[in-house]
């Protein structure tokens, strides 16, 4: 993609310019007329009917087809459209430094963080963010405004490498901060590649160390994990003796990738670890949407929302009287 290759070329403050056009041209154009809020609330967008009560409910938001079809006193029911609450757990520690494609994992996390801000940065909407990198959890406030989003996203880009030397914070644990920290329902995404916190590197039956906290938060909020990866996790290619170095721990192996035994046994493993994610992901209830450096991200981000809307259209549809 070569309007996302290009970032990577240009100074922090052209970077996040660019960022910016490619949401509110291209993301936002193909959603152009589309766009619903993501909790249930005062809105413009027909959302079904429930039954009228006394006292709660004002007669001007009646339904009146419905309640003439029923018998029973109905009022329509709309998406909320404005005054949305977001948060961003952005996860910046030692595996997001990685990439062998157009961008590296942590550039994709902040195109992804670039694309949540700019889209439901309108309408009053209110912005905050949980960044964790190497030097522990540093905490926005959620506002709302342009310039609140960019200092997000400079200091998102400015984030060290984390050193495999350093104590890193576990993602269980701040999901577990976040969790604390936010306590009115709103819209919760995870940026992340979800590696920590796999038992046996995420081959084993056991559960992720993140699954419960994540669970605890997405009975509370409507969560979304944007899950990272590079093509290079998912298979090695045949370059010969490879020296590969762990950065969480810093360890170097040579890597033989000439032997195709090798090379299939990697693969395996790694669709087992990512089988492994996708199944934690989906018990705790967040909505999953996998972006990878080799892939275009704004394509991939339009067809998760297009599918979210359809699956909600069917919903509502299916719950009418």
């Amino acid at each position: 993609m070569n309007e996302g290759a290009s970032i990577n070329e240009l100074a922090p403050e052209r970077r996040l310019r660019r960022l910016e056009l490619m949401v509110t041209r291209r993301l936002d154009g193909m959603l152009h007329g589309s766009y619903l809020g993501l909790l249930p609330g005062i809105g413009s967008e027909p959302a079904g009917s429930r039954e009228y009560r006394p006292g709660e409910d004002e007669v001007r938001r009646m339904d009146w087809s419905v309640t003439a079809r029923t018998a029973v006193a109905h009022v329509r029911q709309v998406d909320a459209d404005r005054e949305l609450a977001s948060w961003i757990l952005v996860d910046a520690s030692a595996s997001m430094d990685f990439g062998t494609a157009e961008f590296e994992k942590r550039e994709l996390a902040v195109a992804s963080v670039a694309a949540v801000g700019f889209l439901t940065a309108g309408h009053g909407n209110r912005l905050g963010a949980h960044l964790l990198g190497p030097g522990g959890v540093r905490r926005f406030p959620a506002r709302s405004g342009r310039t609140h989003l960019l200092g997000m996203l400079r200091t998102l880009m400015a984030v060290p490498r984390a050193l495999p030397a350093t104590d890193p914070v576990p993602l269980a644990e701040a999901i577990d901060g976040l969790h604390r920290a936010v306590h009115r329902r709103g819209l919760v995404v995870i940026v992340s590649d979800f590696l920590d916190g796999l038992d046996d590197d995420g081959l084993g039956p056991g559960a992720p160390d993140w699954e419960q906290p994540m669970r605890r938060l997405a009975a509370r909020h409507q969560v979304l994990a944007v899950q990272i990866s590079d093509p290079r996790e998912q298979e090695l290619p045949d370059v010969g003796l490879l020296t590969v170095v762990d950065p969480e721990t810093g360890r170097r192996r040579e890597v033989p990738t000439a032997s195709r035994k090798l090379r299939e046994r990697y693969a395996a493993a790694a669709a087992t670890q990512q089988a492994s994610i996708a199944g934690a992901l989906r018990r705790t209830g967040a909505g999953h949407l996998p972006l990878r450096t080799d892939r275009d991200w704004v394509a991939d981000i339009v067809r998760h929302v297009h599918a979210q809307r359809r699956l909600g259209r069917a919903s509502r549809t299916g719950a009418r009287p």
